[in-house]
This record gives C-alpha cells, sequence and structure tokens, in this order.
C-alpha cells in the first residue's frame, strides 16, 4: 500500500538536499533547488515498487552526483532524468526551463531506455550500445546513469527474485566495471557488494557476518597498524594521512571463488591507505612500510609509474604484520587519490574552477576505444559477448618500442596487439617479438612486455586465428577480411610465413644468429613456392626459416630446430648437417607441411526457440570432434523464432554430419540444415 506523504514530509526532503549544496554558490543552489521543487511538482502521485513517493529516487541520484561533487547541470540532469519519460512534459517546454545542456543529458539517459525493437535481448544489446554512443558524446550522462543504478540496487528487494537477479547480474557484468573504468572505484565496489547480495546470497551473508564479528578486533589491530605508520613517517619527517578499512565483500568473495577457498583461509582481508603530499614522499614511505613489516613476495605493484588507463596511480604493498596477518596498504599523494575517489568526475570537481591535473574524458583509453569501434560490424547479440567483455575485463598493458603504452583484455595476443595498432598491421603480420624475443602470434601477452610486431606484403589472416584474438575490433577485421576473400578460404588459409622471409619484405628489421655451424639465414633467400607454409603442433603462426644447406620443398620428410630464441629453422629429414648441430636431439621439434594438414570450413543454417545460451551449447557440440565456430548470427525472424547462419571450421569433413545431429539434439533448436 502507498504510503501518504504530506507537503511537510516533501519539505523535509527537500530541506534535507539542500543541506548538501554546501559547496555550491547560492546561485547554482538556487538553480538546483528549483529543478528539484519543479521535479516534485511533476512526479507528484507517482510511488516506486517500494512503496515510496517516487522522487526519492530522483533526489537519491543527485545526491550521489553530489558526493562526487559533479557540475550544476548534471545534477539538474539527475534531478530530471526520469522527467522526459515518466510524465506528460515536452522537450520543447523542458529546454525552455532547463537549457540544452540538461536537456542533452536527460534525453541520452531516457535513450538508454526507451529503443523499439522486437526482442528482449536484442532490446537490452542496443540499450547498451546506445549507452556507449552517449559516453562518447558526453560522458556525464554515464555519471548520472551509474548514480541511478546505485540506487535502483538499493532497492531491489522489492523487486521479483528472477528479476532481481537479472537485474544483478547486468549491474556485475556492466555497470559495475563501467564504474571501474572511469575510475569512480567507491562506487564500483559499492554496486559489486549491492549485487553480490542477490547473485549469491549465502556467500553474501557469510562475508558479512565474519567481518561483523572481527570488527572490533580488526578495529584495534588496525589502529596499532596506524598509529606505527604515523610514529614512523614523522621520524624521516613526513606528515600523513591513514586510512583503513576492511576490503569489500565482492573482493573477498572472489578471492574464494578464483582460488578456492574458505573464508577463514583468507588473510589480506585488511586494506590501509597512506596520504601524503609529494611522489618522492610515495617511494619513501614504502621503504617505510617495509620496514615495519616483512612484504610479500609477488605483490608489489607500481601504478605511479605505469597509472591505470583511467590515470589511477598507487603503489600497492601487501605486507605480513602480527600474528602472521597480512594486509595491503596504499600509498598515493592526496591528489592521487582525488583523482581515486572521483575518477572521470574530478574534471568537474567542484573546487573555485580549478581542473587542472585532473583526467578528462578525451584522456581516457575506454573512450577513445570506443571511437574507434564505430565501424565494427557484428550483430547485437554478439556485441554483448564480445564488446563488454572487451571494454570491461580486466586489462594488461604493453609498450610499443618507441614507448607507448597499449592497454589490452586480458589474454590478448600479439595479433589482438598488431590489430590495435593499425588493420593493415593486423592483416599482414607474420610474427612477433615480446622484450626481444620471438614469440608466436597466438601466444597470450604479459604486462609490461615491450611488442613489436613483424609483417609482409603477401602475408594475411588465418581463420585459426578468430581461436585466439580477444579484442572485438581484431575479431571484426579478421573476419571482414575472411569474408572479403571468401574464394580463398578453403584453397589456402595460411599465413605465408616463409615467403615473408624469403622475398626480404619483413618491414620492421629483424636480425638472426648464426646456428653453430650452419649457413647463416639472415636475409637469405629460400626457393620454396607460395604455399609451402608450415604447422608446429597446432600452431601454424610461429616465425620459421627453411635452411639453405638442404632446401626443404612440399612433400619433403622435415623436422625442425629450435633456435635461440629465434624461431625455428627446418631442414630434411636426411640432410646431413643435421649431426654437426649441437643440442640438436634436446632442441628439435615435429613440423608438417600446412598443405598436408588443411581443415575445412562448412556452413550450415539454424532455426531455434529463443532460450539463453544457445551458442555455448552449439559450441559444445563442436568441440567433441575439435571443430571451431568461426562465426554465427541468430536474429528473431517474423515468426518469433531465432533464425541464422553457421560457419564452423573442422579438421575432418567427415565429421560435419555428426556435428549437425549433435546440433539437433539441442532442445531449443528447431531446425539445422547444411548451406553451400
Amino acid at each position: 500500500m502507498n504510503k501518504l506523504v504530506t507537503e511537510k514530509d516533501l519539505d523535509s526532503i527537500l530541506s534535507d538536499f539542500k543541506n548538501k549544496l554546501s559547496i555550491y554558490t547560492d546561485a547554482e543552489t538556487e538553480k538546483i533547488m528549483f529543478a528539484a521543487k519543479w521535479a516534485v511538482n511533476q512526479h507528484r502521485g507517482q510511488f516506486r515498487a517500494s512503496g515510496e513517493p517516487y522522487i526519492i529516487h530522483p533526489i537519491s541520484v543527485a545526491s550521489t552526483l553530489i558526493d562526487i561533487k559533479m557540475d550544476v547541470p548534471t545534477i539538474i540532469g539527475g534531478l530530471l532524468h526520469d522527467v522526459i519519460e515518466d510524465t506528460e512534459i515536452t522537450e520543447e517546454e523542458f529546454t525552455k526551463l532547463f537549457g540544452q545542456e540538461v536537456m542533452t543529458l536527460v534525453n541520452g539517459v531516457t535513450k538508454i531506455s526507451i529503443v523499439n525493437v522486437k526482442s528482449k535481448s536484442i532490446q537490452e544489446s542496443e540499450t547498451i550500445r546506445k549507452m556507449f554512443l552517449a559516453m562518447v558524446k558526453d560522458i556525464r550522462v554515464i555519471l548520472i546513469k551509474l548514480a541511478d543504478k546505485k540506487h535502483n540496487m538499493s532497492t531491489l528487494h522489492f523487486l521479483r527474485p528472477e528479476k532481481q537477479l537479472r537485474i544483478a547480474r547486468e549491474c556485475l557484468d556492466i555497470y559495475a566495471p563501467l564504474a571501474g573504468k572511469l575510475g569512480i572505484y567507491g562506487l564500483k565496489s559499492e554496486l559489486e557488494d549491492a549485487s553480490l547480495k542477490y547473485i549469491d546470497k549465502e556467500k553474501y551473508n557469510e562475508i558479512k557476518n565474519y567481518v561483523s564479528e572481527k570488527k572490533r578486533k580488526r578495529q584495534q589491530f588496525l589502529a596499532k597498524i596506524e598509529q606505527n605508520l604515523i610514529d614512523a613517517a614523522a621520524e624521516q619527517g613526513i606528515t600523513i594521512n591513514v586510512k583503513s578499512r576492511a576490503k569489500h565483500f565482492y573482493s573477498t568473495y572472489l578471492k574464494m571463488v578464483n582460488k578456492g577457498k574458505e573464508l577463514t583461509e583468507i588473510y589480506d582481508l585488511l586494506g590501509v591507505r597512506i596520504l601524503c603530499s609529494t611522489t618522492i614522499e610515495c617511494y619513501n614511505l614504502l621503504g617505510v612500510v617495509h620496514s615495519l613489516w616483512s612484504p610479500i613476495s609477488g605483490r608489489f605493484k607500481d601504478y605511479i609509474a605505469m597509472p591505470k588507463e583511467n590515470n589511477y596511480q598507487s603503489l600497492h604493498t601487501t605486507v605480513m604484520g602480527e600474528k602472521g596477518k597480512t594486509f595491503e596498504v596504499q600509498i598515493r599523494t592526496f591528489k592521487m587519490n582525488q583523482t581515486a575517489e572521483y575518477g572521470i568526475a574530478a574534471h568537474w570537481l567542484y573546487k573555485e574552477g580549478n581542473t587542472e591535473g585532473h583526467v578528462k574524458a578525451s584522456d581516457l583509453a575506454v573512450i577513445n576505444k570506443l571511437k574507434t569501434w564505430s565501424d565494427v560490424n557484428i550483430d547485437s547479440v554478439e556485441y554483448i559477448n564480445t564488446i563488454i567483455g572487451d571494454l570491461l575485463q580486466d586489462s594488461i598493458y604493453v609498450y610499443t618500442p618507441n614507448g607507448d603504452i597499449i592497454e589490452l583484455p586480458l589474454g590478448a595476443t600479439a595479433i589482438d596487439f598488431a590489430y590495435h595498432i593499425h588493420s593493415e598491421v593486423g592483416n599482414r603480420c607474420v610474427g612477433a617479438k615480446a622484450d626481444g624475443n620471438i614469440i608466436p602470434l597466438t601466444k597470450p601477452l604479459k604486462n609490461s612486455q615491450i611488442i613489436s610486431i613483424m609483417t609482409s606484403e603477401n602475408a594475411h589472416p588465418h581463420v585459426n586465428w578468430l581461436k585466439h584474438v580477444k579484442t572485438a575490433r581484431a575479431k571484426s577485421k579478421i573476419r571482414n577480411w575472411l569474408n572479403a576473400h571468401h574464394e580463398n578460404l578453403h584453397a589456402d588459409k595460411s599465413i605465408i610465413i616463409t615467403d615473408a622471409l624469403s622475398k626480404k619484405k619483413i618491414k620492421e628489421e629483424v636480425h638472426f644468429e648464426t646456428f653453430e655451424d650452419i649457413a647463416k639465414i639472415e636475409h637469405q633467400e629460400v626457393s620454396n613456392s607460395d604455399n609451402n607454409s608450415i604447422v608446429i603442433g597446432n600452431e601454424n603462426n610461429i616465425l620459421v626459416s627453411f635452411a639453405n644447406c638442404c632446401h626443404p620443398v612440399i612433400g619433403d620428410k622435415i623436422v625442425g630446430f629450435i633456435s635461440r630464441g629465434r624461431g625455428v629453422i627446418v631442414h630434411r629429414e636426411d640432410c646431413p648437417n643435421l649431426q654437426g648441430i649441437n643440442e640438436f636431439e634436446e632442441r628439435k621439434i615435429a613440423v608438417t607441411w600446412e598443405a598436408e594438414t588443411r581443415n575445412s570450413v562448412r556452413k550450415c543454417r539454424v532455426t531455434a526457440k529463443k532460450a539463453a545460451g544457445i551458442f555455448s551449447e552449439i559450441e559444445g557440440s563442436l568441440k567433441k570432434y575439435k571443430a571451431h565456430l568461426i562465426s554465427g548470427v541468430l536474429d528473431e525472424n517474423d515468426r518469433g523464432m531465432l533464425e541464422g547462419n553457421f560457419t564452423i571450421e573442422l579438421a575432418n569433413g567427415d565429421d560435419f554430419k555428426n556435428i549437425l545431429k549433435g546440433i539437433r539434439t539441442i532442445p531449443s533448436i528447431s531446425f539445422v540444415q547444411e548451406i553451400q
């Protein structure tokens, strides 16, 4: 039953809201309060599922925006973000009252929610597309959306259980990591903890109760740590501010799940943050911390020397205190802390108009990445599975040879790196080096590596690359090339690495060492046909060369020799020089001709009922026969069914009939047929 709200109640709500506006000028406060009172009138008689008057929601959204010290137009936008959608006011009337800037913000949020499409799944994906488009145009739209999501999560318990779970999962998958990418870590943690409450209620309550029970002992332990730090810093002539806390529930939950540990086995549940004035003091304080407590090996991260993509800077170290208790220490300047607390919001941080040193939207990798994705051509369902994962998953940071930092998703390969540089670099890459050593194109990159790409005019993408790349851009560019050269998929799917070496068309300079007494291969001429590509195990993208001494050609029995960090040299098995190579037996490797191991590419058309996890189930049918799903699209037809084509690569073409049988057994599949 809806609660009866009197005018006195509304006056009290508005009075409490006004008290939060102390950092704004009188003129700004007047503008905000005019919008608040106008919103009260517009939403009068409307109630939320909780029974509260609807105005509680927009005022809560605006309050969150005030907490992160946003500018006046954004706060007014937060107050009025549902007006266009939920009331009879027109855009023209709204613009006359509040101006075009606020109208644009409100319209951006409104468009995120209103999309006229046929199916719910497509609607959700198109909603995300519009949200990201709004981010590129004005980042403040998403800040309003995040504040909106925060309050919605706090009242989620009034909704049906199935809706709670869906919204919580969406928040955890999209909005919480998005807050992290924007550098607003406090909001990120709040959204994560609020989501966990519905994703895994049992674990949430277990962590909550454990933290609550240990609260008194924790406070005593942390108080002693704080005092030790203040005293030790004072001896060094450094004035510090120390904050301590229990870590957020979700970060603890991840350790339990990812490491398979019980709560009692996780020791670093505590965090200490030290704030100081200068970067030099940060590093001096790191020494102070390590002199007081023993550092845990491998748990130090320097985000000052290598800031995160959102300009986050801090030193992180984990140390062991009394009785074996471990805790994390973060060390940063006051200015770094301001960026860490407010992220992109610091650009509008209200402080006498001074935004010097604040991160701008145009500086964020997430914004620049979104701009480059404007030409990515994939269907809306795959957009959810790839673009969102590409944007919001954990990242690694690698360097170009010129020292530029490149941010890529965790698990990205040198192919992803190449396509990040330029589509033609990706299309023509034949090899890669990490920190000067040759690596397979398909090997996941590691943090802090210096990556260089070798290219050839005669090289082109390989269908197998789709198994290894992580970024949406790389997947899109590879598929575009394969589709444009469809006639070559069956006949020649290999990267001709040997041709790149033999014709001296590698664009980056590559140096090779002399292999024992075998002839030098630096810029050597190799007399092989264009289709003589080599497969090593399951890889056909490792840099290889043919030995000048025996000149192996297709059809010869061959063997590979792993050189000292410079690729694989291919000899004929009967090459007389093999006996003279030191450590040959220890460093030989099995190799085969690509022409002898070609895979088959087949297509089928699928009709299915709407159901979650269709793609996963289809891929499960393929794995039984070591096949690979190259691409698949399912769109809703006029009968309400899902329909689309799938392209499959398999080692044995005879297995295709069995694969189709397996797909037919999936409950949601209505029809499947091979197409040419």
